[in-house]
């Protein structure tokens, strides 16, 4: 017996039109169910790649502070060894220094005159004033006690001309012969002199006159106001 709702073209349309709806409806829901199925997984795949990838970039930033401290470590250390290297050949020039020294006091068989054998050169704070210091020798073997005079010349600039200041003019004394002394091995020596305004000194020169010869030796200006005498030298 046949069903009456498939002689009827309505009911038969709407019987259609419903199994058309089910089967989108049910495409709809397995797209639905394979998208889910599928994203899922990705999306868990991303989220633990932003975990390692933020993983990575904090180990990262502590590789790079540990480095940067390290670089500042071995910074300090290089300094430091620099100091001490440049510590070391100062006294290794002070040694040298030293030795010559003595090594000209004790000397050979050939006796020895009168030196200049160092000057410095120390400005007084807010004035045209320097103090000086000049060492002077003799050989051991050169016997008795020398005596005499020190004095200064300097020569530089002064109005775009060169020229020199003769000791009376540092002194400021005309009847200023110098500066004496009287030693048989070594001495050292000081006094004050005057730049004159407007001049600009350059080099040096210390004068020994005495007994015991005369000895005239050179300096250039620069080098004897730097040097600083690191063992006092006494008679």
């Amino acid at each position: 017996m046949s069903d009456p709702r498939m002689s009827d073209p309505h009911l038969l349309a709407l019987s259609f039109a419903t199994r058309d709806d089910s089967e989108e409806l049910a495409r709809a829901e397995l797209y639905g169910l394979l998208s889910s199925l599928w994203l899922a997984p990705q999306q868990v795949v991303d989220a633990e790649a932003m975990r390692v990838e933020g993983l990575d970039a904090d180990a990262m930033r502590k590789r790079i502070a540990v480095l940067e401290r390290s670089e500042q470590v071995a910074k300090a250390a290089l300094n430091d060894l620099q100091g001490t290297l440049r510590d070391r050949e100062e006294e290794i020039a002070g040694v040298r220094a030293d030795l010559a020294f003595y090594g000209r006091l004790v000397g050979g068989a050939k006796r020895e005159g009168l030196a200049v054998n160092a000057l410095t050169l120390a400005q007084v704070s807010g004035s045209r004033a320097w103090n000086f210091s000049a060492t002077l020798t003799q050989n051991f073997k050169r016997g008795p006690e020398t005596t005499g005079k020190l004095t200064l010349a300097v020569s530089g600039v002064r109005d775009g001309k060169l020229e020199t200041i003769a000791w009376k003019d540092l002194a400021q004394q005309s009847d200023n012969a110098g500066i004496g002394y009287a030693f048989k091995y070594f001495q050292q020596v000081g006094g004050t002199i005057m730049l004159p305004e407007g001049f600009e000194p350059n080099r040096v020169r210390a004068i020994a006159d005495g007994d015991g010869g005369r000895s005239e030796q050179e300096f250039p200006w620069d080098d004897a106001a730097k040097a600083e005498e690191k063992d006092n030298v006494r008679q």
